[in-house]
């Protein structure tokens, strides 16, 4: 089946309603604010996980949260697997083995190496801008920084934000924003790149050839090579209010926001 993002994307987002539904094969989704509501996971985000694993779609989330977070994502949620860190692993449960299968970009020492540079760069971020704060997951990452700007610190001015990537981006990093942090890392990777390594090494699909049996839905700017890419590309509600930092935003949208936009998405797929 061959979908079509529509006419116009560029400029707006259609409705959820007039997006086709059949030949779904998976749904890949991001976690914050996407299937959370105000930072906590619903029961009906999480009940609608459920029904589209056990319908036989792949629920994969692609997520910037971090390696000791999606380890318990892989083993614990309806899910068949998980990328994160904005695309710098994948993680999956293999139920015959009963074994964590984890696949990173960049080998350990590499890692290890960087885990340095990237502490000293947040230190000198937090004394230069007032009111920021390293992620509260940030001792669970293995290769991202992550700068807090609003999960558990009073938000800050978009001119502060701005700040924080132009100083990542001036180290050599690559800089993303979140619905809640700025992402930074050192390489070139994005989530779309791992999800493509993840459905070929974990599934054998070829993404450029299937994208569109997947719908994603997402909500923030580093969702954009997501929603980019793929012509079933949801954004819930609240995408909205980051609709002028995403260059190419979603072909559809829900009316509900966070994991009621979720659960409104996954009734459309199955009904």
């Amino acid at each position: 089946m061959s979908v079509s993002a529509p006419q116009g994307r560029s400029m707006s987002m259609q409705p959820l309603a007039s997006m086709p539904r059949g030949d779904v094969r998976g749904v890949l989704t991001d976690i914050d604010d996407t299937l959370t509501t105000h930072g906590r996971l619903t029961a009906d985000a999480y009940r609608a996980m459920e029904r589209l694993h056990t319908a036989g779609m792949l629920v994969v989330p692609i997520t910037g949260r971090p390696a000791g977070w999606c380890d318990h994502i892989a083993r614990m949620w309806p899910v068949a697997g998980v990328v994160g860190e904005n695309g710098a692993f994948w993680m999956r449960h293999d139920t015959g083995t009963r074994r964590l299968v984890r696949r990173f970009g960049m080998d350990e020492a590499e890692r290890v190496a960087n885990r340095a540079r990237l502490a000293a760069i947040g230190e000198h971020i937090l004394a230069s801008i007032k009111g920021t704060a390293l992620a509260s997951d940030q001792h669970y990452r293995e290769t991202d920084l992550a700068i807090d700007f609003c999960e558990d610190v009073p938000p800050l001015p978009t001119s502060d934000v701005d700040r924080i990537v132009a100083m990542m981006q001036q180290q050599g990093m690559t800089a993303k924003i979140s619905s809640i942090h700025v992402n930074g890392w050192f390489g070139h990777y994005d989530k779309l790149a791992m999800t493509r390594t993840f459905l070929r090494e974990a599934f054998a699909i070829d993404l450029d050839a299937e994208a569109s049996a997947f719908v994603f839905a997402g909500d923030s700017p580093n969702d954009a090579p997501m929603f980019e890419f793929f012509p079933r590309s949801v954004g819930v509600a609240n995408v909205r209010e980051h609709l002028g930092r995403i260059a190419t935003p979603p072909a559809f949208v829900t009316l509900g926001a966070g994991g009621a936009g979720f659960a409104e998405l996954a009734d459309y797929l199955l009904r």
